[in-house]
């Protein structure tokens, strides 16, 4: 496993990268980063759950940038549809979140790599050569996050028992919409989203939305 700071190794073949994330001043960012270097290439770009699957089907990719809300589509479940479809195409989950809050999700659904945008410009290009080479990849301060983790052996908090829909609800609700908007925005029915709701709120002990709020608030699960 990579930690950050090291470098590549010469003669190494051209990465095509599949850069997918709703922001345009994001994309554009990344591919400003690694337009400096001369081994990788952004050879398509997506701003949907759709579009990153057509292009993965469509094209060839060396490594995948992901990051963890695309619109509508959760990051996690569209991380392993693209597993599904390309198991040979490492991913690299891009996040605004931290470690602690998504990076063992991230790696359990098969990520080949997590790195917060944060940390993007000095990381991102050590990252990407990593998981291309078949590795894994952490900064050191996820790496020390994750230690912090396994060591600790008092209970996990409650939101780590969800799936990764009911988790994507429950930050929608916490973010103050209501379950029509929740289910116009995902593409599911009324009914589906008051089903996930109905079962977060009985996996964290928890009755209304602003107990949500409060939790999610308190555990920095909302923006």
């Amino acid at each position: 496993m990579l930690l950050a700071g090291e470098g590549r190794r010469a003669g190494a073949p051209l990465i095509k990268v599949l850069v997918a994330d709703d922001h345009a001043v994001v994309r554009r960012g990344l591919r400003q980063i690694l337009a400096e270097t001369k081994d990788i290439e952004v050879a398509a770009e997506a701003a949907s759950g759709p579009e990153v699957l057509r292009l993965v089907r469509e094209q060839r990719f060396n490594a995948v940038i992901l990051d963890v809300n695309l619109g509508s589509a959760n990051g996690l479940e569209l991380l392993a549809e693209i597993r599904r479809e390309r198991p040979d195409v490492p991913v690299l989950i891009l996040t605004v979140y931290s470690a602690e809050q998504y990076g063992v999700r991230a790696l359990r659904a098969g990520a080949a790599g997590f790195l917060t945008k944060e940390s993007a410009p000095d990381q991102l290009v050590d990252a990407l050569r990593k998981v291309v080479s078949g590795g894994r990849y952490m900064s050191i301060e996820m790496a020390e996050q994750l230690a912090n983790w396994v060591a600790d052996d008092r209970e996990r908090p409650p939101h780590e028992l969800l799936s990764e829909r009911e988790l994507q609800v429950l930050r929608m609700l916490a973010s103050g919409k209501t379950v029509s908007q929740v289910a116009e925005e995902l593409s599911l029915s009324v009914k589906t989203i008051s089903t996930h709701r109905m079962r977060l709120l009985k996996k964290m002990q928890m009755k209304t939305n602003a107990e949500l709020t409060h939790y999610a608030v308190r555990n920095g699960l909302v923006d």
